[in-house]
């Protein structure tokens, strides 16, 4: 190894371990690599880690195919191939094909292929190029960004997402699709708490009445209709039961009627044939005294 490169591990070295001689707003960089290469120049030293590169500075934690640290004091990082990075302090991952970092301003700037996470709001974003300030929690979105969170699609050529007030502003033949709902124009600004749009310049869109809210209206109008029906069935029943109890009491008193006609119809037959017999009786009296009239008369003659 030339003395350079010592001299620049040297340097490196120095930076992560001596953080209690310098200021306070300096930050301990950890790394890792396959292999590590270096210079050291008169005003900034350049590092390059390469193979499974990993290097955490701060809240920023990035893994990479090659790392490479440069300027005053390291203050910025630059990464390329298969870039994964997380940071802590904004609950953000991302990965993408290229990136830039500087470790002053808080600014991360990525390139191709950038998919976003954004894992406390729900929200996941993919463009060419993003843009963002950990300081202000404002992404910058540029060449065919797609953001989606919950029930919200959104596409444009270009946003500025507000992490922290969750406001997205589009421009560049934006759109916004809302479950069926679908709303473009020039440009358009979404509350993503409320889901409140606004919309200006050449709008234009379509809405869809949600099945739904007309299933549950129209089921809370069954579910009265249905309660109302019960009502009147129940006073139906009701009215049902006594006119039930009344014909009973009615069929009651014709069947003791109708025992009654019955009764006094044999009572009647009875007396009928008392009548007769006691007629029949009296007729046979009468006729056996005659004869025995008759039979007197002739034996005096």
């Amino acid at each position: 190894m030339n003395s350079r490169i010592r001299l620049t591990l040297f340097l490196l070295a120095i930076s992560m371990l001596a953080t209690s001689t310098i200021p306070a707003s300096a930050e301990k960089i950890t790394f890792s690599a396959d292999s590590m290469s270096g210079v050291s120049g008169k005003n900034s030293d350049r590092t390059t880690l390469s193979g499974n590169a990993n290097i955490k500075a701060d809240a920023m934690e990035i893994s990479a195919d090659s790392i490479e640290l440069y300027g005053a004091d390291f203050r910025f990082l630059k990464a390329t191939g298969n870039i994964k990075g997380i940071n802590s302090q904004s609950k953000l991952e991302f990965t993408c094909d290229s990136m830039t970092y500087d470790r002053i301003a808080k600014i991360a700037v990525l390139r191709n292929n950038v998919h976003l996470i954004d894992q406390e709001n729900k929200v996941t974003a993919d463009a060419e190029l993003i843009e963002y300030n950990q300081k202000t929690e404002v992404a910058v979105m540029q060449i065919n960004v797609y953001l989606v969170q919950e029930e919200n699609t959104c596409t444009a050529a270009h946003a500025v997402y507000n992490k922290k007030q969750q406001l997205l502003d589009m421009s560049g033949n934006p759109q916004v699709v809302q479950n069926q709902d679908a709303f473009r124009a020039q440009e358009i600004s979404l509350n993503l708490k409320t889901n409140e749009i606004t919309l200006d310049g050449h709008v234009r869109g379509s809405v869809t009445t949600k099945t739904s809210s007309s299933s549950e209206g129209s089921a809370s109008g069954t579910k009265a209709k249905s309660a109302s029906e019960k009502k009147e069935d129940s006073s139906s029943n009701a009215k049902d039961g006594k006119e039930k109890e009344s014909s009973a009491k009615e069929s009651d008193k014709s069947e003791k009627d109708a025992k009654a006609t019955e009764k006094d119809s044999k009572d009647s037959k009875a007396k009928d044939s008392a009548s007769k017999e006691d007629l029949s009786g009296k007729d046979s009296k009468e006729e056996k005294a005659d004869k025995e009239k008759e039979e007197v008369k002739d034996a005096k003659q």
